[in-house]
């Protein structure tokens, strides 16, 4: 996980996005942290929270809204990174929209 230890008020939404990668960059890395800073200007946006371990990555993003998640994944730049997700990064992925409607954590 990233560290982050914000807490958003709910309800929000949640973007699961669970992948397997392919071997070799390839560009990932760059487009992954264009992605980042083109993300967090978008409106509706709340933060991200990710982990990957040499098979799996999980990525899970916050939203205020369906509509914010909407325009997240019709902005140009963002489909040409799925386009290449497509075509060059992953074997496999699957992205799952959540409504959070309570949260809670512990903290030692």
């Amino acid at each position: 996980m990233n560290g982050n230890k914000r807490t958003f008020q709910p309800p929000y939404y949640a973007v699961i996005f669970i992948s397997q990668r392919t071997t070799g960059d390839r560009g990932y890395g760059k487009m992954a942290e264009a992605m980042e800073r083109l993300v967090s200007k978008q409106p509706g946006f709340l933060g991200v929270e990710s982990a990957r371990d040499n098979e799996l990555g999980i990525t899970v993003s916050y939203w205020e809204s369906l509509e914010a998640i909407s325009n997240w994944k019709k902005n140009e730049a963002h489909k040409i990174a799925q386009e290449k997700g497509k075509q060059e990064w992953y074997q496999n992925y699957s992205v799952r929209i959540c409504k959070v409607e309570r949260e809670y954590s512990f903290e030692l």
